[in-house]
Parts: structure tokens; C-alpha cells; sequence
């Protein structure tokens, strides 16, 4: 008669990744933030035939390569991702006609791939668990100095590589994906600043009004002179 298989026998599942220090933190979610400004949402989940499990979708933002229409934004991502140690290859494309346009698309090599797919998961599962969060009570000082931090860096990507909505009454980003859109509305108050999420034709469009709300958010995004390219957009 077969043994019972002990707790030994059974496979182990995946360790939780350790969670990342607020520097490595505050990098690896602008990262992730700039690459759903840039990525296609998800597809649509296929119905599941009954008495069968799902398959688990892969992460539609995680890919080997990022493409930006802008060049701020790309240089953005090569210093995060520097920062980061995960080294990445920048090319760039020219294309049309009348009206010239240039594509920077930067690709992770291979063997670099795992783990620059786990930085942006673990980014941005444990940025958006702080943002959304809600200050608890008797947080840390470190706690209370990153999380605008953070708010900060997931504007300073959607500027940096979202869609332009700018009009004369407010300043205004078209996003594809919804839980970074939302996201940003319920951040902005860590700034200090209302703002507003509607949809709009085929992506969400988040806004905040022309004037003291525009400026403050545009000031709380500027990063110092001395971390290097990505400031003059969203000015």
C-alpha cells in the first residue's frame, strides 16, 4: 500500500518576494507607471468552460521591449532602469512623410528579463498598496516622506508619456489603462490637488484645473537638475 506523501513531498509554492526599500521603491513605480502609459490594456478574458481553471494571463506590461513617441519619456525609463542595474538597448525610429515623428523603443536583453519583469510587478503592487492605502495611524516618518514621493512619480510618468490633454481651463492626461487613471485622481490629493477622471474616446482622461492646481502639480513632479533628463516635459 502507497505511503501518504508527508508535507515534505509536496512541492512548495513561490516565496513572496521581499518588499523593496523606499529608494528602490519610488524607482521601480515610475517605471511601471511609464509603461502603462504606454502599453495596450489587457484583452478581454475568454469565457471559461465550466469545471475548467482559467489560465493566469501574462502581465501585459512587462514585456522585453517599452515603446515611447517621446524622447524625455524614454530617457526617463533608460535612467530608472539604470539606477535599477537592469541595462537596457535604446533604438530609435524615424518615420512619415509631411509630418516626421520619431519611435524610442528600448529593449531589456534576455538574461536581464526575469528580473526586470519582477522589479515592475513588485513596483507597482507594493506602490499602489502604499498609495491606496490610506495613512495609518502613527506612520512612520520615512512612510510619511515617500508616499508623496510616490504620488509625485506616478504624475511625472503620466505626463511624461501619457497623452497630452491640455486645454486652457485645465491640464489634462488620456490614459488607456483605468487603475492607473484612477489612481492618479486619489493621489493627487497627497499633493494637495483635486482632480477629475471621465472617460474619453477609447482611453480615461484625468485632469486637474488650470491655475494654483496646474502649477502645484507640475512644481511637486520637476525633479532636481542633478537626476538627469525627464524635467523639461513636464513643464
Amino acid at each position: 500500500m502507497p505511503l501518504e506523501p508527508t508535507l515534505l513531498d509536496r512541492p512548495r509554492l513561490p516565496a513572496t518576494p521581499a518588499p523593496l526599500d523606499w529608494v528602490t521603491l519610488a524607482d521601480a513605480f515610475e517605471v511601471a507607471c511609464l509603461l502603462r502609459c504606454v502599453s495596450a490594456p489587457a484583452a478581454p478574458a475568454a469565457p471559461v468552460r465550466a469545471g475548467r481553471r482559467p489560465a493566469a494571463p501574462a502581465h501585459p506590461h512587462t514585456g522585453p521591449a517599452a515603446e515611447f513617441n517621446r524622447e524625455d519619456a524614454a530617457h526617463r525609463m533608460r535612467q530608472l532602469l539604470a539606477r535599477l542595474e537592469i541595462p537596457v538597448r535604446h533604438e530609435v525610429t524615424t518615420g512619415g512623410l509631411r509630418r516626421r515623428y520619431e519611435l524610442h523603443r528600448l529593449q531589456v536583453a534576455r538574461e536581464h528579463r526575469a528580473a526586470y519583469a519582477a522589479l515592475v510587478e513588485t513596483g507597482w503592487r507594493q506602490g499602489r498598496r502604499e498609495l491606496l492605502g490610506g495613512p495609518a495611524s502613527g506612520a512612520s516618518a520615512p512612510r510619511r516622506t515617500w508616499r508623496p514621493r510616490l504620488a509625485a512619480a506616478a504624475w511625472r510618468a503620466s505626463l511624461l508619456a501619457g497623452g497630452r490633454h491640455v486645454r486652457r481651463h485645465i491640464l489634462g492626461i488620456r490614459l488607456t489603462d483605468l487603475e492607473l487613471a484612477a489612481g492618479l485622481v486619489r493621489v493627487a490629493a497627497l499633493l494637495e490637488v483635486p482632480a477629475l477622471l471621465r472617460p474619453g474616446a477609447g482611453c480615461f482622461v484625468v485632469s486637474v484645473a488650470d491655475g494654483p492646481d496646474r502649477d502645484r502639480i507640475l512644481h511637486s513632479v520637476t525633479l532636481d537638475p542633478a537626476t538627469g533628463p525627464g524635467v523639461a516635459a513636464v513643464g
